[in-house]
């Protein structure tokens, strides 16, 4: 079952639990799909009344902000043995190459690796950790944390609810051509957003390549 199919089944409360705690443990280390529990529940808001896209907003803003800030306490109480203990764990996501390119973006870009950390999918999960591996001050780390889980759930969820209505409107009056244009419109918003944000804080490579 698609994943918003399913959350057509669930009632709003549960939907918004669901976005916050998801998006929470992504942002506290745990390898999970933030962006697409957001990105449908956002689409699925915009079909359905019953779901509020300022609640949805809300709650997808307090998990990545929550979640964040527990991961930076962990990892500034586990320090390195616990990226080790990742890396074995997730070798996909915690590998030494990937960590490595990530110390290097928070040594040259520092609160901005935590803020645009948001837009890109790897360090989403593990900015939070890393930055407290890295000692890195805790008002630095809590100012980039708050805008960056500001401007990522409040902004995703904004964008995708509103394409959504305006698809629907569209679909309604010019049929298909108006949903292509719609989509086109919001997924190229999307996509001009996270180069801006890779550009600043550049994707972990490999170890290896």
């Amino acid at each position: 079952m698609h994943v918003q199919e399913w959350l057509e089944t669930v009632p709003a409360v549960a939907v918004y639990a669901l976005v916050g705690l998801v998006i929470g443990l992504e942002s506290l280390g745990i390898p999970l799909p933030g962006e697409i529990i957001l990105v449908s529940s956002a689409l699925l808001a915009s079909q359905h009344g019953d779901i509020d896209p300022v609640v949805l907003g809300a709650c997808a803003t307090a998990g990545a902000i929550i979640g964040d800030s527990i991961g930076y306490a962990i990892g500034r109480k586990g320090g390195r043995p616990l990226l080790a203990w990742l890396g074995a764990k997730f070798p996909r996501h915690f590998g030494e190459g990937h960590i490595a390119a990530a110390e290097r973006s928070f040594t040259k870009w520092g609160m901005w690796a935590v803020f645009f950390g948001r837009f890109v999918a790897l360090l989403r999960i593990f900015a939070g950790p890393l930055a407290g591996v890295l000692r890195m001050p805790y008002w630095k780390f809590l100012i980039a944390n708050v805008l960056g889980g500001i401007v990522w759930a409040g902004g995703t969820t904004a964008v995708i609810y509103y394409v959504g209505i305006v698809a629907e409107s569209w679909l309604k009056r010019f049929s298909w051509l108006g949903l292509v244009l719609a989509v086109v419109i919001g997924v190229t918003s999307m996509l001009v957003l996270k180069r801006k944000a890779k550009k600043a804080v550049p994707e972990p490579a490999v170890a290896g390549d």
